[in-house]
Parts: C-alpha cells; sequence; structure tokens
C-alpha cells in the first residue's frame, strides 16, 4: 500500500514536470518574435546595413531605408574614410576601421550614432559570395564611363566602356581594380553604382530569387543577423522597391589628412547627415513626400560678395539628394533670398526651401498645356538666389 502511494507519487511529480516543460517550450516560442513582421505592424521604416566587404575590410556600407506602406525607399553610402572620433577605437580614425577591427554589430552602432537613426538588420557579403549572387542573377548591369585597362600586381583588369553587363568574375574584377588616376568620389561612384544594380536585380528576378527552392541558395550568400524566415520577408520586402528611382546619397565633408591618411570629416561636426536622414525619413514615411519621384536639377546663384557661398550651399544641396548643375554669381547683389521654381512643382520648391528655411518662393508661369513637369526654357527645375539674409547655412 506504501508502494503504491509512493509510485502515485512519482507519477504525480512527472506530470508536474511534464506540464512545466511543455509550457515553456510554448513560451519559449511565443516569445520569439518575427523582427520584420514587427516593424510591419507598428507601421515603421525597414532599415538594412548592406557591407561588402573583401578579406575583411569594407568595398562598401550602404544604409538603405524603406518604407512597406508606400514601396518608397533611400540609399545613403557611407565612405568607408569617413573621419570620426570613434569611441569604440578610442581615437581618431576612418569608420571602416570598427568593421575590421570590432566587426559588424559594433561598426552598426557607430554607424547608427553617426546617423542618430536604429538599423535593425545587417546583411553582410564577401566578395566572392557576391560574385555567385551575381551569377546566381543572370549578372549586374552597370554603366562604365571609359573603358578599364589596368594591371594590378600580376592581375590585368579589362572592362568595356557603355551599360555593361557583368559576370560574378567581371563583378569582381569591376569592384577590384585600382587606378592612381581614379579620385575618391570616382571610386564610390562605381560602388554606389554596384549596389544600385543589385537592388534593381533583385527587383527584376523577384520571382526567382523568393522561389522556395532557389531562396536557400541565395541565402548562402547573405550573412545576416537574423534567421532565413526572417530574411526571406526582409528580401521580399526589399525586391519590391523600384530600383531604378533610387539616387544614392552619401556624406559630405572636408578632407584632412590625418597620420598619414586622408579622412572625410562630416559637415557641420556631423550635425548635416543627421538631419539630411531625418528629413529624408519623414519624407519617405509622409503620404504626401516627395522623396524618389526623380532627381530634381538645382541652380544656385549667390547674390552676395562673401565668396564660396554658392558653392557651399551646392554641396549642402546635393547631400539632400539634389542635382546641382551649376553654381554661379547672380547678376546683381540681393537683399533676400529667394527660391524659383521653373515647373510649378509647389511641394518640391518647399521642401528645397525648408532646408535653408527660405520663405521667399518665387513659382514662374508653367504653360497649362505642358506635356511634362519640366520647362522647355530653363535646364533647371530650381533656382536658389542667395541674400544678404543668408548665414551660409540659413536664412536669418
Amino acid at each position: 500500500m506504501a508502494q503504491s502511494r509512493h509510485e502515485k507519487s512519482y507519477l504525480f511529480i512527472i506530470g508536474i514536470l511534464i506540464i512545466l516543460t511543455a509550457l515553456s517550450v510554448i513560451l519559449f516560442f511565443a516569445l520569439q518574435t518575427d523582427p520584420i513582421a514587427s516593424v510591419l505592424e507598428n507601421n515603421q521604416l525597414l532599415n538594412v546595413l548592406f557591407v561588402l566587404q573583401k578579406d575583411g575590410e569594407p568595398l562598401f556600407t550602404d544604409v538603405f531605408i524603406y518604407y512597406p506602406e508606400s514601396e518608397r525607399g533611400a540609399l545613403f553610402n557611407i565612405p568607408g574614410n569617413t573621419g570620426l572620433i570613434l569611441g569604440s577605437l578610442d581615437r581618431v580614425d576612418r569608420i571602416d576601421a570598427v568593421y575590421t577591427e570590432k566587426g559588424i554589430e559594433t561598426y552598426k552602432k557607430e554607424i547608427e550614432a553617426l546617423t542618430d537613426i536604429t538599423i535593425p538588420f545587417t546583411i553582410e557579403m564577401s566578395i566572392d559570395q557576391f560574385s555567385a549572387l551575381t551569377d546566381l542573377l543572370g549578372g549586374l548591369n552597370v554603366f562604365i564611363p571609359s573603358p578599364i585597362d589596368v594591371v594590378n600586381g600580376d592581375v590585368r583588369h579589362i572592362l568595356p566602356s557603355g551599360s555593361v553587363d557583368l559576370d560574378g568574375e567581371k563583378m569582381v574584377s569591376y569592384l577590384s581594380y585600382a587606378d592612381d588616376e581614379e579620385t575618391s568620389d570616382n571610386i564610390q561612384d562605381r560602388m554606389e553604382g554596384v549596389m544600385v544594380a543589385f537592388l534593381h536585380a533583385l527587383n527584376k528576378k523577384s520571382t526567382f530569387v523568393l522561389n522556395k527552392n532557389v531562396f536557400p541558395v541565395v541565402s548562402r550568400y547573405l550573412k545576416a543577423n537574423i534567421d532565413n524566415k526572417a530574411l526571406y520577408r526582409l528580401i521580399s520586402l526589399i525586391s519590391a522597391i523600384d530600383s531604378e528611382r533610387l539616387v544614392p546619397q552619401t556624406i559630405s565633408g572636408k578632407r584632412r589628412e590625418v597620420d598619414g591618411q586622408v579622412l572625410l570629416f562630416p559637415d557641420y561636426n556631423g550635425e548635416l547627415i543627421k538631419e539630411v536622414f531625418k528629413q529624408t525619413m519623414i519624407s519617405i514615411a509622409s503620404t504626401g513626400g516627395i522623396a524618389n519621384d526623380r532627381v530634381y536639377v538645382l541652380e544656385i546663384q549667390n547674390g552676395t560678395s562673401q565668396q564660396g557661398l554658392a558653392r557651399n550651399t551646392g554641396g549642402l544641396l546635393q547631400s539632400y539628394g539634389y542635382d546641382v548643375l551649376s553654381m554661379i554669381n547672380a547678376d546683381r547683389d540681393y537683399d533676400k533670398t529667394q527660391v524659383i521654381d521653373h515647373i510649378g512643382n509647389a511641394k518640391v520648391a518647399q521642401a528645397i526651401a525648408d532646408i535653408i528655411h527660405c520663405k521667399n518662393i518665387i513659382t514662374e508661369e508653367v504653360p497649362k498645356d505642358a506635356n511634362s513637369t519640366e520647362s522647355e526654357d530653363s535646364p533647371v527645375d530650381f533656382t536658389i538666389i542667395l541674400g544678404r539674409d543668408f548665414t551660409g547655412r540659413y536664412v536669418r
């Protein structure tokens, strides 16, 4: 009788343990929330850090911002030679040194501090993985302004000019070659073009890439900080963007030599890039925003006696993704700064004026039967004439 009582006690304890184990398993899976679903449910922006590296050193770093609700996005290149006081390294150095020495997570934190945004997702690719992805996507189309024939060590890089489809091997050559005559801006343009070509191929081949049998192969070449299920959903969202309307933006700044290397120090002590990110994200997330419509062409005129005002302001506007065609002196001195709208687009004119806190917007008369948004009489969409009330950053 006592033995039967003991057996019942053991069975009761075992039953309790089984129930507790089952509850623990259920609770564990309940807490495993889908990070992508969380972003979508909270109507947030999708921020992704892309890093393409060769031998552990970044070839390019891009912050991709996407708003699923409006299907609009922005792409920011973070130049590797961006100079900062890096807390993680306790020294002034180029920002990509953090990736090389500390890895992707610390690198992401430094970029978050630079841009003042949160970047939940990271995707890393080695140059060999990117080569394999390029072949899997059927090649990437890039524009090469002039023929390339460069010898680096024992390797000769030969590529034609024009709009060229590159396979994986040629892509490695395109990303790797070094030409003494090429400026840092040229190199940056080359890397930006590759990233846009990659996003374009994802969009064009999205059905193929997202095939349940193909994606496991694709994910093999993408090192992400999320599991494959979440990565599948992330790529499905990224591939929906119209990459042809995506204009890469970057950090503007002044180059200075520090410890034998030339670093790019962000304008206005880094406050400008934070503002550019903030305004871009607001524009993307607003239903009436103007982001991703097209690239607008500006002319900046200096209506004061202060030297370099148009050039500096041109750099400021380029940071916001505008194409500054010319920076010249005005026909006379102006007391008041003005923004002249040549195409009758009040939203864009206001957005440009807001950057410099200008309230003086002049709209030229646009023919009502015009078939396009561009003025036939002006090669630019908007003209900014800087007056004496302009401080170099804002209108007083």
